[in-house]
C-alpha cells in the first residue's frame, strides 16, 4: 500500500510495510528516497496520516502551501 501525499508543496509518500510506516520523498521523474529521520507511530491509521505529517512538517507551510493533501 502506497498513500502519496502534497505535503506543503512537497510529494511524499507513506508506504505500510511489515506493520510499520515508511516515508519517502517522491520526484516528479517517479524516484523515491526513504526519509528515516522521521519515524511515523505504527499505530497511527491512515486516516491520520495526513495530520500527522501536518504536525511533523508544519515549519515548511507557507502561504502558496499551506496544508497536506492527500494525492490520488
Amino acid at each position: 500500500m502506497l498513500i502519496k501525499f502534497n505535503v506543503f508543496g512537497k510529494k511524499m509518500s507513506v508506504q505500510r510495510k511489515n506493520e510499520e510506516w515508511l516515508l519517502f520523498l517522491e520526484s516528479d521523474t517517479s524516484m523515491r528516497v526513504r526519509i528515516y529521520d522521521v519515524v511515523i507511530p505504527s499505530e497511527l491509521e491512515e486516516c491520520e496520516l495526513a495530520s500527522y505529517l501536518a504536525d511533523i512538517f508544519h515549519e515548511n507551510a507557507s502561504e502558496k502551501h499551506s496544508s497536506v493533501e492527500k494525492i490520488q
